[in-house]
């Protein structure tokens, strides 16, 4: 008779934490190097001859490959995530998206083997896209399906704080390399050093990967054969609207935060001509308040409810969208660190109970599939679009009045969405 998931062994909260957050700070890490290069240096290393608009769209599109991509990856890791198992999955993932990040750090500019550079760096991003597609959903079910009843809110919110670990990690990096190198030496050559550097982390979080056991809510799966054939096929029949509306519901945390630190770090830099490393300091400081309401939400929704606590977070992103650039454009060190740290600390709060909510959404047959699928998707509305729609509003003359405006918008297409989605945080997995 199989075991089930409540009488298997099942490893520490140590161990199922640091094996669900090294993985994605790491892969977060490589993901948020590039959105800071794509701001800084990449306009100019792989799209000379642009004015500074069109090179930075330019730059910010390539940006955008990545997250068209992630829905690629999730359906593919989320196949074989819910028909062979979770741990492999998170092993390939983190291979597929750290060497597409070494790579990028060795490949030539334009001005080595023209246009060749920008073509590779695209194939590039849409690799790395591919690998971050799986890594969420796996990480996010290690901590969920090892997780005991009523704590799995506060297990879930260790991959939750991969994205603030590897971005203070990421930026911190700039930071250094900003301020011991000067502009040509950065430009030239120094910009390529946090990409390479991937290449340590992976080896870490591989090492601490491969010593993580399966799942129990998967193994008693397997165990009781309930295995899906093609789980996509059942995902799209049984739960597709799940998908849509878990997709949706996500957004407005993609786009708080690439709205506060992709967009912002180039308009502070360009256009309010806020130094790069003040700017860079001050998304770090605002990283940290993310992190702050990563955790109080997720541990807040296991007692009040994921639904509850996701519902209060949008309602304040509607809101603060409408704030977040009058504060910038007052140039005052102070306001804009208040406008970044408010922006990313809601984006916290809406990005804590994902961890658990969107796993509880999905039957186990396909978990992997479903929870990567929406997450990726509402990357895609969230994450690839606000960068390009913020810098083609400001130079359209809409001003940033119309980028806050937009940042309101998402707010209120995510608050819809998960009004029309149901509590899950008593349900059994």
């Amino acid at each position: 008779m199989p075991l089930s998931p409540a009488t298997r062994t099942t490893p520490s909260r140590t161990r199922v934490a640091a094996a669900s957050l090294i993985g994605t700070a790491i892969e977060f890490y490589d993901f948020y190097i590039y959105g800071t290069a794509a701001a800084l240096v990449l306009n100019t290393a792989f799209f000379p001859g642009m004015d500074p608009v069109a090179g930075s769209l330019a730059a910010f599109s390539t940006f955008a490959v990545a997250f068209i991509s992630r829905p690629l990856g999730s359906a593919v890791f989320g196949h074989w995530g819910d028909r062979i198992g979770r741990k492999s999955m998170l092993v390939v993932s983190l291979l597929v998206m750290g060497l597409s990040t070494v790579a990028i750090g060795l490949l030539p500019g334009y001005a080595a083997i023209g246009v060749a550079a920008p073509v590779l760096l695209v194939l590039l991003r849409f690799t790395q896209g591919i690998g971050l597609g799986g890594e969420w959903g796996g990480a996010a079910l290690l901590a969920t399906e090892h997780a005991p009843p009523g704590k799995r809110g506060l297990y879930a919110m260790f991959p939750q704080l991969g994205p603030s670990v590897g971005f203070i990690v990421a930026n911190g990096l700039f930071l250094l390399l900003g301020e011991v190198l000067t502009d040509g030496q950065f430009g030239g050559w120094g910009w390529r050093l946090p990409f390479v550097a991937s290449l340590l982390l992976v080896l870490i979080g591989l090492y601490v990967r491969l010593k993580i056991a399966e799942t129990p809510v998967f193994q008693a799966a397997m165990d009781q054969h309930r295995i899906a054939k093609v789980p996509f096929t059942g995902l799209m029949r049984r739960q597709w609207r799940r998908v849509l509306l878990g997709a949706g519901a996500m957004t407005i945390a993609y786009t708080l935060f690439y709205t506060a630190t992709t967009y912002c770090l180039a308009y502070g830099t360009q256009t309010l001509k806020i130094p790069k490393t003040t700017m860079l300091a001050l998304t770090m400081i605002g990283v940290v308040f993310m992190a702050a309401g990563t955790v109080a939400s997720a541990m807040v929704s296991d007692r009040f409810g994921r639904r509850r606590t996701l519902l209060t977070g949008t309602a304040a992103a509607v809101v603060w969208g409408l704030v977040m650039f009058p504060l910038m454009e007052t140039r005052s060190v102070v306001l804009v660190g208040v406008a970044l740290a408010g922006a990313l600390g809601l984006m916290g709060l809406v990005f804590g109970p994902m961890g658990a909510f969107l796993p509880e959404l999905f039957r186990t047959e396909y978990r992997y599939s479903g929870a990567s699928v929406a997450y990726s998707l509402g990357g895609v509305l969230g994450g690839a679009v606000p960068p390009l729609v913020a810098t083609g509003l400001q130079a359209s003359g809409a001003g940033v009045l119309g980028v806050g405006g937009y940042v309101s918008a998402m707010a209120v297409l995510s608050l819809l969405c998960l009004l029309g989605l149901p509590e899950t945080g008593e349900q059994t997995l």
